[in-house]
């Protein structure tokens, strides 16, 4: 039987990764802030 959670790194960073928060601005935004650690 196949379990349900099959992670995969790659959709991983794809959805949640640097690049992805890059292109939503999110990381703008933080910079903005002042931020020192802009994503894990």
């Amino acid at each position: 039987m196949k379990r349900t959670y099959q992670p995969n790194v790659r959709k991983k960073k794809k959805k949640h990764g640097f690049f992805a928060r890059l292109k939503a601005k999110i990381i703008k935004r933080r910079r903005a802030k002042g931020r020192k650690k802009l994503s894990s």
